[in-house]
């Protein structure tokens, strides 16, 4: 029951936002705008997002090396499979799906079963250096770049301002924590057993395996030098990004320069966080104010820009995460069944 109602207030507030993006705006000159659009930089703008894709599932492997070696192709297809879902299921389930899809891959490529669990501390761990990131490129553009931006709009500058700023502080904070945790896995364990004095024995010991887990996952930052390579895999994945939706700005011919691309993707990266199926409403609103307010782009236009874009975000990982996910014979259904199962506590 709880699910369903999650499901409904999701798919409200992805129904509120996408009447937000739409409202006031003429159909035909969106058409005609996606009509007129430059073909060479959509192709650009579109052969992006598949490399976005394959830089992703390289970090993984890497942050995945403490956990048991696993081969680029299984993190290639966990990725799109996870991805895939994120497009099409509620609540992003896709980031507990990728570990799980990962694990039933991984018996072929290590000595052991790999862990879940693990596998999901890493996904986790991907979030905080995507965030990190994300906040140094709009740094670089408030500090460096677009210092000409107050200007245009200096109220929505210093919220962006203000907003990065907060987010930065709670994502260090956050990587010190997942920093100490990662530093004695065994001790957590040791420490969560203790819980046998206000549980049950045996639920006790199944948080303390579960906590070790975890913790062993978050082995990539044990030790600085493999938290800096995997930060430094981080800028080439989000500057392609950048890449991607400065292309689609060129393509429909937005006065926006490069570094624009740094402040669209910080709101874009707000506006996924509303957990809807494949970021709509969310994604689109954020693209089109950002074009709109910050660089003057026509609103007809930028709801066709972010149209396309979000079309371009979406299309490859998820045709290939379907295909994928349906020669392990596996299909939407019981891609929901396995996060709700994740989500409860009965996966590891």
């Amino acid at each position: 029951m709880r699910s369903h109602v999650r499901t409904i207030v999701v798919l409200a507030i992805a129904l509120a936002l996408i009447g937000l993006f739409l409202y006031n705006v003429n159909l035909w000159g969106v058409l005609s705008a996606i009509a007129r659009a430059r073909p060479g930089w959509l192709a650009l703008s579109f052969t992006t997002m598949i490399v976005n894709l394959a830089i992703r599932a390289l970090r993984w492997k890497f942050l995945l090396e403490p956990l048991g070696t696993t081969t680029f192709a299984s993190s290639f297809r966990a990725t799109a499979v996870g991805f895939a879902a994120n497009a099409v299921l509620p609540a992003r389930a896709g980031e507990v799906i990728r570990p799980y899809f990962l694990a039933r891959q991984a018996p072929q490529d290590t000595n052991g079963r790999m862990s879940a669990t693990g596998a999901f501390a890493t996904i986790i761990l991907e979030r905080l250096l995507d965030t990190i990131t994300v906040l140094v490129l709009l740094a670089s553009l408030v500090f460096v770049f677009g210092k000409d931006l107050a200007g245009a709009n200096p109220t929505a500058f210093a919220v962006v301002k203000w907003a990065g700023a907060s987010a930065g502080l709670i994502s260090m904070t956050a990587l010190l924590v997942l920093f100490m945790l990662a530093g004695d896995p065994a001790r957590l364990g040791r420490a969560m057993s203790r819980l046998e004095r206000v549980l049950p024995s045996k639920l006790a010991g199944l948080l303390a395996g579960i906590a070790e887990k975890f913790a062993r996952g978050l082995g990539a930052i044990r030790r600085p030098g493999r938290a800096l390579t995997a930060l430094a895999w981080s800028f080439p994945l989000w500057l392609s990004i950048c890449l991607g939706i400065w292309s689609m700005a060129k393509a429909f011919d937005f006065a926006i320069p490069f570094t624009g691309s740094f402040l669209l993707l910080a709101l874009l990266t707000l506006g996924v966080a509303v957990p809807t199926p494949g970021a709509v409403g969310g994604f689109h609103e954020a693209f089109r104010v950002g074009a709109t307010m910050f660089y003057g782009a026509p609103n007809d236009a930028a709801v066709g820009a972010a149209i396309v874009l979000h079309l371009f975000s979406i299309g490859p990982s998820l045709m290939l995460g379907l295909f994928f996910a349906a020669q392990e014979g596996l299909n939407l259904g019981t891609m929901q069944r396995l996060a709700d199962q994740a989500e409860q506590g009965h996966t590891a």
